[in-house]
């Protein structure tokens, strides 16, 4: 736990201040669960002159120092002075740092238009309480302390209940890979006109007997890195923007190794191999459509929901897109599966 205090001073005007900004610092735990929670309240105090209340909550994770920071607010339930608010989630170490007996303090407020919300009252519990879920204990009186200073015979300004409590954890994908989880490897280069002639310098798929172009070096610069979590060393390797043989058809998901039926390549080297092979086949064309090979990994990824497979379309490009909006559908519907792009 660190604090940093800094001192606003203008330009050009030497010892003058202009005040203090202060950062406070906290190491955060390794904890990676997640909460999801329901509330609701009952009899709370009326602060609305034509109304009830117009009731949320403010969540407050202690520090070290003892001050509070906001973690949480609620929606507004309007008009009602026994409110059920909608179910949130807040990750463990918002809520308490991972320090499960850290003081959580929980303010209700009535909302305001003007933004000066009226305080009805606070409480204050744990995450080690709240984990217990729907009992007695965790059924909370608000208290107004201005107002149990001045009244002897207040109570209470309502009261708060915990109505469900679920924790869940968050994996990263890090976590998976250590879990065993395979990279399945797929690229798919472009091969249309505007690449330039291969046989020619200026090309970026020139074909230099003493060196390698620019679509084999960032090849092999990814590819090298994430063999090392695929098994099986079988790359898909797949070429778009051409004409292909025999008929010369164009073609934007051609398989690099000319077997349709099986387009794996073993290993970056058998990738780097077939892109070479192809560049002496095929007739570099047009357009630029990304859509084909990313609905075509799409579908193998759409195939596995257990965890065991993630899967990372490369695609190496030099040009504008030309199916832009058959793009932006093929990815917005591959977003929700386990491939990167």
């Amino acid at each position: 736990n660190s604090t940093v205090s800094l001192s606003f001073i203008p330009r050009g005007i030497p010892g003058k201040k202009c005040g203090t900004i202060i950062f406070f610092a906290e190491e955060l735990s390794n904890c990676r669960d997640i909460v999801t929670m329901q509330l609701c309240a009952n009899k709370l105090d009326k602060k609305d002159f034509f109304g009830k209340s117009d009731p949320f909550l403010v969540f407050y994770r202690s520090n070290e120092d003892g001050t509070f920071t906001i973690c949480h607010k609620t929606e507004v339930v309007k008009n009602t002075l026994n409110p059920v608010w909608q179910p949130f989630t807040i990750p463990v170490r918002a809520l308490c740092n991972g320090d499960f007996d850290r003081t959580v303090k929980v303010d209700v407020f009535d909302w305001e238009r003007d933004g000066n919300h009226d305080f009805i009252g606070e409480f204050t519990t744990s995450y080690r309480e709240l984990s217990r879920g729907q009992n007695q204990f965790n059924v909370y009186e608000v208290i107004n302390p201005k107002k149990k200073g001045k009244k002897k015979k207040y109570i209470n300004s309502g009261t708060v209940t915990l109505l469900s409590f679920t924790v869940d954890s968050e994996y990263t994908f890090v976590d998976y890979i250590k879990g065993g989880t395979q990279l399945n490897f797929t690229v798919a280069i472009d091969f249309t006109a505007s690449n330039g002639n291969p046989s020619q310098p200026t090309s970026l798929h020139y074909m230099n007997p003493y060196q390698m172009n620019a679509y084999a070096m960032a090849l092999k610069a990814v590819g090298e890195i994430i063999q090392d979590y695929d098994s099986d060393k079988l790359f898909p390797a797949y070429g778009f923007g051409a004409k292909i043989p025999p008929e010369g058809k164009i073609s934007h998901e051609f398989p690099l190794n000319s077997d349709f039926s099986n387009p794996n390549c073993v290993g970056i080297e058998g990738v780097l191999e077939s892109y070479y092979h192809t560049l002496r086949t095929v007739q570099l064309y047009g357009p630029t459509n990304f859509s084909p090979v990313i609905t075509k990994t799409a579908r193998l990824a759409a195939e596995v929901t257990d965890g065991s497979q993630y899967f990372v379309l490369l695609i190496i490009t030099d040009g504008v897109i030309s199916d832009m909006a058959q793009t932006k559908e093929a990815v917005v519907n591959a977003a929700s599966l386990p491939m990167s792009i």
